[in-house]
């Protein structure tokens, strides 16, 4: 895997499926992955995933699973039978277990979410954690690696610690990306895409700066072009 093509993915987080179609055709054969998720879910966009892996893109489905073991497992049974190429969970460790079991045998790359990257060192406070994000973060990388599990989902800061713990074999995604100058957002832990490959990214998972731009190619162009850079060096 080492072009930046397969390593960007574009977050169709857009209202309706017609603007995700205006925004895929849009970008054309430029970018080959996709994430959908909740706004983008419920406004149809389950069978929009399906259509879009029928057609040759890989998608990345956002859900962010946890429940009991039983309803955890039995919905990565379906959604392996999507052709959906990842899937995020909620990096608790039954229900990690759960959902390698479910995935086992099939090329579903099941990803472990940490620590949201909206989330400061209060927030994580605040829900009750007593570690800082860093911390938590690097410990359910840990246990993600011990479950096996494909990847880790987590802001590029912590990339490089991430990387150390799971090694070269999984998965390393990182939201939060803004190319110099972006806006944040409500975004709080964040890394341009260049930093954050050199950090030891596998992908990053770019939305606003894309989708929102005036130009939402160029902006997928300058972005592809400045992963490509880090890639060749």
């Amino acid at each position: 895997m080492s072009s930046a093509r397969d390593r960007l993915i574009v977050g169709l987080d857009v209202p309706t499926i017609d603007a995700a179609e205006r925004t895929v055709a849009t970008l054309g054969d430029d970018v080959l992955f996709y994430k959908i998720g909740y706004q983008l879910v419920f406004a149809g966009g389950l069978e929009f995933a399906r259509d879009l892996a029928a057609d040759g893109k890989r998608i990345f489905l956002d859900m962010k699973l946890l429940d009991i073991d039983n309803t955890v497992a039995k919905g990565v049974e379906n959604i392996v039978k999507m052709g959906m190429s990842m899937l995020t969970l909620h990096a608790y460790p039954k229900a990690m277990a759960a959902a390698v079991e479910a995935a086992r045998g099939s090329d579903l790359c099941l990803l472990g979410v940490t620590v949201l990257t909206s989330m400061d060192a209060r927030d994580v406070a605040d829900a009750g954690y007593r570690d800082d994000p860093g911390t938590l973060v690097l410990e359910r990388a840990g246990q993600a690696r011990a479950a096996g599990m494909g990847g880790i989902v987590c802001s590029a800061e912590e990339a490089a610690a991430v990387r150390a713990i799971v090694g070269p074999g999984m998965a390393v995604v990182t939201p939060g990306i803004r190319p110099a100058g972006a806006e944040r957002g409500d975004q709080k832990r964040v890394m341009t895409p260049g930093d954050a490959l050199a950090a030891g990214a596998s992908h990053l998972v770019v939305a606003r700066p894309i989708v929102t731009a005036e130009d939402p190619l160029a902006a997928a162009r300058s972005i592809l072009a400045e992963m490509d850079g880090v890639l060749k060096t």
